[in-house]
């Protein structure tokens, strides 16, 4: 069979991949603690589940607007200016099938074969796939741990050309958990101001998994506002990633082509989705609160567990649920005939030797690194800290 070429542009990601070893394992009888996925361990509020069975017994069942529903888009508008203090319209606004979707649209809206999409690393898996499947071309800056992977003005203006047209990057990040501060913003900002054509795709799906304070965007700064796509959803916030929610904020000519590029391969989102979404982003934080609480006492388990790991070098993550340490002091290191030359292998050998998944950081574009999530329950997070030193301790 002769596939399009596009296939073989993209790979798998590795996040995914894990995750199937992770259940063929358990499969055959072993207890593996996945330490892999980027997914809330919680249920659904119950007042989003009680406005998603409402919407199923007033039959709200049919289609709906391909840019989502007014009392939708009407909801976001409100959420942008009471968190973000973001001002736009109902027009300017397009709710999708996932933040992922939003970026997607935006992508094939903004950039043309041979365009150039600068990418901060480490970065969300799915963004040098998602470039290279519409053609366009990837540029990386590479960050190390020891600023905190993040990117400084000079860097962001090294690698401008006159191919440039989006740079995109999410803050808090995936899989980094660092958060760029208004200071540090404002600094990119100024680099953007002398490069007008070029566009700004700001994923903050981890809005609200902060633990240092206000969440700051980048639409915030009037001088490029018209330039910013602000990238966001439901699922993390709201342990909702089954509903498949996501929403987009930028100026209307961006919104109208994403629409329409939407209208042609998926329409509007679920209906009841929608109305779920409604009742999120209008009622009550509480039980969203409760979960950001139990991820930051999370955290300390995990990172005190990172302490006592001979040679790895970590970050200070403030955001979303992951850490992302450097482990490449091990490269080269062997036990019972396995030799672990990459963070891959590294990766491979704790899932059959301490039976706890993770994943590669040649995944985010950091090939010395593992993305280690604890969206997990802290017993559990014990445990496969434990598991994970025994295992180091035999590599020699």
């Amino acid at each position: 069979m002769k596939l399009a070429e596009r296939v073989n542009y993209i790979t798998e990601p590795q996040t995914i991949a894990m995750a199937k070893l992770s259940r063929e394992l358990i499969a055959q009888g072993h207890d593996v603690i996945s330490l892999s996925l980027g997914e809330p361990d919680f249920f659904t509020p119950q007042h989003v589940k009680d406005a998603a069975k409402q919407a199923i017994e007033d039959n709200f069942s049919f289609y709906t607007p391909v840019a989502g529903t007014l009392e939708l888009r009407e909801a976001v508008v409100a959420k942008l200016k009471r968190e973000n203090n973001l001002t736009y319209t109902p027009d300017q606004i397009l709710i999708s099938t996932g933040a992922k979707q939003c970026i997607m649209n935006t992508l094939m809206a903004l950039v043309n074969k041979g365009d150039e999409v600068i990418i901060p690393t480490p970065y969300w898996v799915s963004y040098s796939d998602m470039t290279k499947l519409i053609e366009g071309v990837p540029v990386f800056i590479n960050t190390t741990v020891e600023q905190q992977y993040k990117i400084t003005a000079a860097q962001l203006e090294a690698v401008i050309s006159t191919r440039s047209k989006v740079f995109l990057f999410s803050s808090p990040c995936n899989p980094t958990g660092s958060i760029y501060t208004k200071q540090e913003l404002e600094s990119l900002v100024a680099v953007f101001e002398k490069h007008p054509d070029i566009y700004i795709i700001s994923d903050e799906i981890y809005e609200f998994i902060n633990f240092i304070g206000k969440h700051e965007s980048i639409a915030q700064f009037e001088s490029i506002k018209d330039r910013v796509i602000t990238i966001n959803g439901l699922s993390k916030a709201y342990a909702m990633t089954g509903w498949r929610l996501g929403y987009l904020a930028a100026h209307p000519t961006i919104t109208k082509a994403c629409e329409k590029i939407q209208s042609q391969y998926t329409s509007g989102t679920s209906s009841i989705s929608q109305k779920a979404a409604v009742a999120a982003l209008n009622g009550t934080m509480e039980p969203s609160k409760a979960m950001i609480a139990a991820f930051k006492q999370r955290q300390g388990i995990i990172l005190n567990a990172v302490k006592d790991m001979p040679h790895w070098k970590c970050n200070n993550p403030v955001g979303a649920f992951y850490i992302f340490p450097d482990i490449s002091y091990y490269f080269g290191k062997s036990h019972n005939g396995t030799t672990i030359h990459t963070a891959t292998d590294f990766c491979m050998y704790m899932l059959h030797n301490a039976h706890v998944s993770m994943v590669t950081g040649e995944a985010f574009g950091a090939p010395n690194c593992i993305r280690i999530s604890y969206a997990i329950e802290d017993s559990k997070i014990i445990e496969a800290m434990r598991r994970v030193k025994l295992a180091l301790e035999k590599l020699v």
